[in-house]
């Protein structure tokens, strides 16, 4: 996949410009580099890895790519399946991450508790039911409907489908913190 394919795959999950958003399990950025050109210079995106070395590639990266035209950024080395002291968010965004969480309950009630009532949740994840080394804990859509919904989210919809080389194919799916 390119920027262009994560673009089109979070795009429709994004209602305008601008918000506090954050990106849970960040990694290199290839995802945050499209939600930096979507949520644009008005808003505030906390990027968030257990990974100091990937986060500071990421920096260099957007500040390369955006210069003074991205929004505020904060990138903090942490592990997102532990509270964190997170503003009341907008969005957030979890790319290629969930299906490294064996407890994805524990995970998913603290991203709604992050979220601001109507605030979006953007998963992005391989339609696989099961797992290998490299995606141990995968959520296939029609889990991640009943999931998302046993949580307390409304409104999971797919926003995009690509195929993946090696596992099948990849989706992204929106749902919202009633409001």
């Amino acid at each position: 996949m390119d920027h262009a394919d994560h673009l089109s795959l979070i795009r429709k999950g994004i209602p305008k410009p601008g918000g506090v958003w954050a990106e849970l399990g960040s990694g290199r950025g290839a995802f945050t580099l499209a939600l930096v050109e979507l949520v644009g210079p008005a808003g505030v995106i906390y990027s968030i890895d257990q990974n100091q070395v990937v986060l500071n590639e990421q920096k260099r990266a957007i500040e390369r790519r955006f210069g003074d035209q991205r929004p505020s950024m904060h990138y903090w080395k942490a592990d997102f399946s532990q509270s964190l002291e997170l503003p009341a968010l907008d969005g957030v965004l979890m790319a290629n991450s969930l299906h490294f969480q064996s407890n994805k309950e524990v995970v998913l009630g603290l991203v709604f508790d992050y979220l601001s009532p109507g605030g979006h949740l953007i998963l992005v994840e391989y339609n696989l039911h099961h797992g290998n080394t490299w995606v141990p804990y995968p959520v296939p859509f029609e889990e991640w409907e009943g999931l998302s919904q046993e949580i307390g989210f409304i409104g999971t919809r797919i926003l995009g489908v690509r195929p993946s080389r090696t596992m099948r194919e990849i989706y992204s799916a929106v749902c919202h913190k009633p409001g």
